[in-house]
């Protein structure tokens, strides 16, 4: 078998083969197959695009590139959910506990983050003590026990998808649907999980910006999981403005434990119901959505859900008391209100700018290097659809430093107020064939 004669077929339009792909993989994983044929490959699918065998042969061999976790001595459906990114995206910190409360069990395992807040894992690292450095034994012991435990990634998942990936960066095939649908779906099958759901964004603030797009990916991935026997569902949800109110590591923790006593944002609120209800119905728990969905509402009605959560916290050597005085969360010096400059209803809030303007205040990271301000972000008074009067705050900057004149320029070019406007919808498609 000759790469050559591969790169001919794809760019041909033609179908490989899973023993084709399978070469490709190991070939370009072991070294054998150069980038320039790797590369030339990738732009030929870019362009052919790959059918639902294809996308599901390429999936399965980069998970066998490298470790797939074993979770078989973790009893019950293990349900995995990943999200397409975001700016203010809570959701982990909540669905975790709330569908452990309901006997799903939750074995996750999390990064860190690039870009506008720290990943889940350093959003739990605002709670003191707590960690995610403990030995497989222990990991499996508390989800059987608990439902609900994270540990931090392992370093040889998927390395076939982190080659290519590199490859893909510097050679303009990033934006493909197989590819990309491959390469998500590559890493939740090699953690281990047996269902997977998926929060795919759309809008100004996610890597598809369209629905259209985003429809696409979420189909794909929905048809990968399927065709290699993980149960997979997907919704497609708005990420045109920050998600809840809170952007930033300690201020999401807070907003979380707020989501889990029944108090948090409508749309985080509603969004969390929506991806638990599916992960309960794949996990076997509830025969539909809306029973999941009565399950989950009485989860946080009897603090069942916010107990679940210290329980978490204390399982992993975190200060659980913290469920009961969130200010004993990291805090920022200042607190610095950004007023309306006139009355009106706000019509944007550009997620993306909205999420630089918290990493320029330490919230993020710009390189894995970067050291993380857990305390810091931004808090969100107003959402679009919301009046609001000149003077009035539209948001609170929480920040270490008193001068903050770069994070407000961006800011004002960040929010449009008008006349008139609505609350964008929020759940765009369910996708669960």
């Amino acid at each position: 078998m000759r790469m050559v004669d591969l790169i001919e077929k794809k760019r041909d339009g033609q179908a490989l083969t899973e023993e084709e792909i399978n070469f490709f993989i190991e070939g370009y994983t072991k070294g054998d197959i150069p980038d320039y044929q790797a590369s030339s490959l990738a732009m030929a699918v870019y362009f052919q695009d790959m059918n639902e065998a294809e996308r599901a042969a390429l999936t399965m061999a980069m998970v066998n590139s490298g470790d797939v976790i074993d979770l078989s001595n973790i009893n019950g459906v293990k349900v995995d959910k990943h999200s397409t990114g975001g700016v203010g995206d809570t959701t982990t910190l909540v669905l975790a506990p709330l569908v452990a409360a309901v006997g799903v069990p939750v074995a996750k395992m999390s990064g860190r983050g690039l870009g506008h807040t720290g990943g889940t894992i350093d959003k739990l690292e605002s709670i003191e003590g707590f960690h995610v450095e403990i030995s497989e034994e222990k990991f499996v012991k508390l989800v059987n026990e608990d439902k609900v435990a994270v540990i931090g990634q392992t370093g040889n998942l998927t390395p076939a998808d982190k080659k290519l990936y590199g490859l893909r960066d510097v050679t303009g095939t990033v934006n493909s649907i197989p590819l990309i649908a491959s390469s998500i779906m590559s890493k939740k099958i090699a953690a281990g999980a047996d269902a997977i759901v998926l929060d795919v964004k759309t809008g100004n603030g996610a890597f598809m910006k369209t629905l259209e797009d985003a429809e696409s990916l979420a189909r794909a991935m929905v048809n990968i999981g399927n065709n290699v026997g993980r149960n997979t569902m997907a919704i497609i949800s708005d990420m045109g403005q920050p998600l809840g109110n809170a952007i930033g590591n300690a201020l999401e923790v807070k907003e979380a434990i707020e989501t889990l006593q029944g108090q948090g944002p409508k749309d985080l609120t509603d969004l969390v119901l929506t991806l638990g209800s599916q992960m309960v119905v794949v996990g076997g728990k509830a025969q539909d959505l809306a029973e999941a969905r009565t399950l989950l509402e009485n989860a946080i009605a009897d603090g069942t859900a916010l107990a679940r959560f210290k329980t978490f916290i204390e399982n992993q050597d975190g200060d659980g008391s913290v469920v009961d005085d969130v200010s004993k969360l990291p805090q920022a010096q200042y607190q610095i209100d950004y007023p309306a400059t006139k009355s009106g209803v706000v019509t944007e809030i550009v997620a993306n700018e909205v999420g630089v303007a918290s990493m320029m205040l330490g919230a993020g990271r710009q390189t894995k290097e970067d050291d993380i301000d857990l305390s810091v972000g931004i808090v969100l008074n107003k959402k679009v659809g919301d009046k609001v009067k000149a003077g009035e705050s539209l948001l609170t900057i929480h920040s270490n430093r008193e001068q903050v004149d770069d994070v407000i320029e961006k800011l004002n070019a960040s929010i449009t107020i008008s006349d008139s406007g609505k609350a964008p919808t929020l759940i765009h498609k369910v996708i669960t064939e």
